[in-house]
This record gives structure tokens, sequence and C-alpha cells, in this order.
């Protein structure tokens, strides 16, 4: 390949970058590896989750859990974004 070409999985890269597709893509990615990551248990229980600039929504209607995941907020930042590959995820809230 020379310079001005890129493979398939360059350029979805970087459009994805460029685009507002991005965080609808992890936050399907998040959602997907959530229940691996905290177990079916937890999983049950988290109504939904959404990325917005850098920030992951979690929503959840058991206020045990809401301060369980507020209380391992940094562990969780870090493994996910381990999962994503890039530091997509700096804050978490919990509503």
């Amino acid at each position: 390949m020379t310079n001005s070409e890129m493979s398939l999985g360059d350029a979805m890269k970087s459009f994805l970058n460029k685009s507002k597709l991005k965080q609808g893509v992890q936050s399907q990615q998040i959602a997907e590896v959530w229940e691996q990551l905290m177990g079916k248990t937890i999983a049950r229980y988290t109504d939904s989750l959404q990325l917005v600039n850098h920030t992951l929504f979690v929503t959840t209607h058991v206020a045990p859990l809401r301060q369980e995941l507020l209380y391992q907020q940094e562990q969780l930042i870090q493994r996910l974004n381990e999962v994503l590959g890039e530091n997509s995820v700096q804050k978490i809230v919990v509503r």
C-alpha cells in the first residue's frame, strides 16, 4: 500500500473518529461487555447505559446498586477503557 492508501479498518476508524457515530458505537460495545464486567445480577438491574462526551450514564432503579457503582467508579472506568482500547470513559454518572 502507498501512503495515500489505507486499509478498510483504518478508513472506518478515521470515519468514526470524525463522526458523531463513535459514541453510539462505544455505547453498544459497553452494553455488550457490561454483563461480563459486572456479572449477571448487576447487569439484570441496570436499566440503560449511554456514553455522552466521555461520561457514561448508568440508569438503575436499585439504590444499593447505585451506591456500589459510585463506590467502584474508578475501577469501572479503568476496566471499560481497557475493553474499548482507549480512554473513552472519563466519568460515570449513576441515576
